[in-house]
C-alpha cells in the first residue's frame, strides 16, 4: 500500500519511524458532470484572474486570503518547517481506557507501517504494550494543513490511527431529543427486548452495499440499451399507528425470515392496550366525572332489571310446576274411582214367587 505521510511516533523519549497509510477505501460509484443535450463532459478550468487565461497545475500554490482581500503566498517549504513538534511527528501524549473515545469523535483511519528493520523493535514494544494495558494511546500529529488528534490501537499484528475530531467539534444534541413527555410502558420494551432478541448479533462481513449494486445494475442495462430495473412495489397495509401491533408484527415478521417454527409465536402474543386515564384538560373534567356516573348508574339499573327478569321467570317456573303437580294428582284420583267401581260386583235382583 502506497504511504500518504512519513514520520515518527513519539512514545516518550523513543521514536518509531513509521509511514503513514490508509486504511480505508471508498467503493461509491461517482458520476461526471455532463451536457444534457449531447453528452459532452463539462470540465472546469483553472483561469487566473489577473492574466484572464487557464493555467496548468504545476503553476498552482496555495495562499491565504487575509481580512482585506489580500492574498499571502504559503509555500510546501512553509508547511514544512512549520514551529510545531507535530509537524513531522505522531506525539503520543497519554494513554486513557478505550470507552472514553465519544464514538462521534471518530473520524479517518490509518495503519502505521513500521518504517524499515530499524523500527521493528520499537513497533513491537509499542504495539504488545497497547494490548497488556486494554487502553489505546491519544496522540497529536499535522496532517494535511492542519494539527489534528488522534488514537492508536491495536488491530491484529499492527497499530492504526484513527483521527479524532477536537471536542469543540463535536457538537451538543441539543434540540434533538423530542420535546415531549412520553411515557414507555412495561409490554412495549418487553416486546422491543424481543424484537431485539430475534434479529440477534449480525456479521457485519455479511453486509454489503445494495445502493452501489442497483446503480451497477441501472448502468449495465442502459449501457446494454434495455430498460432499466423497476424500483420494487412499497409493502402495503399502510402506515401501522399502533406502536404495541408494529412490535408484535415486527418480531414476527423477523422470526418468518429466520424460519422459526410458527409455534413460537407464544413469546409475541397480544398483549393488553392500557389505556392512560385522561386528564381534565381532554375530557372536560366535571362533564367526564358526570358521564362515568351516568355510564355506571345504567349499568346498575341494567343488572337490576336482569335479576327481576330473572326472578319472575323463576316463579313462573315455580307455579307452572305446581300445576301440573295438581292435574297429575286429580288425574290419578279419577282413575283409581274407575277401577274400584269395576271391581264392585253389581246387587243381583231377587224375585220372590207367591204361592198358587
Amino acid at each position: 500500500m502506497r504511504s500518504i505521510w512519513n514520520g515518527a511516533i513519539s512514545f516518550g523519549l523513543v521514536s518509531i519511524p513509521i509511514k503513514l497509510v490508509n486504511a480505508t477505501e471508498s467503493h461509491s460509484i461517482s458520476f461526471r458532470q455532463i451536457h444534457t443535450e449531447d453528452g459532452g463532459r463539462i470540465r472546469y478550468r483553472k483561469v487566473c484572474e489577473l492574466e484572464d487565461r487557464e493555467v496548468t497545475q504545476s503553476e498552482i500554490g496555495k495562499g491565504y486570503e487575509d481580512a482585506d482581500g489580500t492574498i499571502i503566498p504559503i509555500t510546501d517549504d512553509d508547511l514544512a518547517h512549520l514551529p510545531l513538534p507535530t509537524a513531522k511527528t505522531i506525539e503520543i501524549v497519554g494513554f486513557v481506557p478505550v470507552d472514553r473515545i465519544d464514538p462521534l469523535q471518530m473520524d479517518a483511519a490509518y495503519y502505521l507501517q513500521a518504517g524499515g528493520a530499524p523500527a521493528a523493535k520499537p513497533y513491537t514494544l509499542l504495539r504488545e504494550a497497547l494490548k497488556r494495558s486494554n487502553k489505546v494511546g491519544i496522540a497529536k500529529y499535522a496532517l494535511r494543513g492542519r494539527e489534528r488528534l488522534g488514537m492508536l490501537r491495536v488491530v491484529g499484528d499492527a497499530i492504526a490511527l484513527h483521527g479524532l475530531l477536537w471536542p469543540d467539534e463535536v457538537r451538543a444534541p441539543e434540540d434533538v431529543a423530542p420535546d415531549t413527555d412520553v411515557t414507555v410502558r412495561e409490554q412495549e420494551l418487553d416486546l422491543a427486548d424481543a424484537l431485539m432478541d430475534t434479529l440477534g448479533e449480525v456479521d457485519l462481513d455479511d453486509l454489503h452495499d445494495e445502493y452501489r449494486e442497483a446503480v451497477e445494475e441501472v448502468v449495465a442495462a442502459k449501457a446494454a440499451g434495455e430498460t432499466p430495473p423497476e424500483a420494487p412495489a412499497p409493502p402495503s397495509g399502510g402506515k401501522v399507528l399502533d406502536l404495541m401491533a408494529a412490535l408484535e408484527k415486527s418480531v414476527r415478521a423477523a422470526k418468518e425470515s429466520r424460519g422459526e417454527a410458527p409455534a413460537e409465536e407464544a413469546e409475541v402474543r397480544s398483549l393488553p392496550r392500557e389505556t392512560a386515564p385522561a386528564s381534565p384538560k381532554q375530557t372536560g373534567g366535571k362533564k367526564s366525572t358526570s358521564a362515568a356516573k351516568k355510564t355506571a348508574s345504567a349499568s346498575g339499573s341494567a343488572r337490576k332489571s336482569t335479576a327481576r327478569t330473572a326472578k319472575t321467570a323463576k316463579s313462573a317456573q315455580g307455579a307452572k310446576k305446581a300445576t301440573a303437580s295438581k292435574n297429575t294428582t286429580a288425574s290419578k284420583n279419577t282413575e283409581a274411582k274407575k277401577t274400584a267401581a269395576k271391581k264392585t260386583p253389581a246387587k243381583k235382583t231377587t224375585s220372590r214367587k207367591r204361592p198358587a
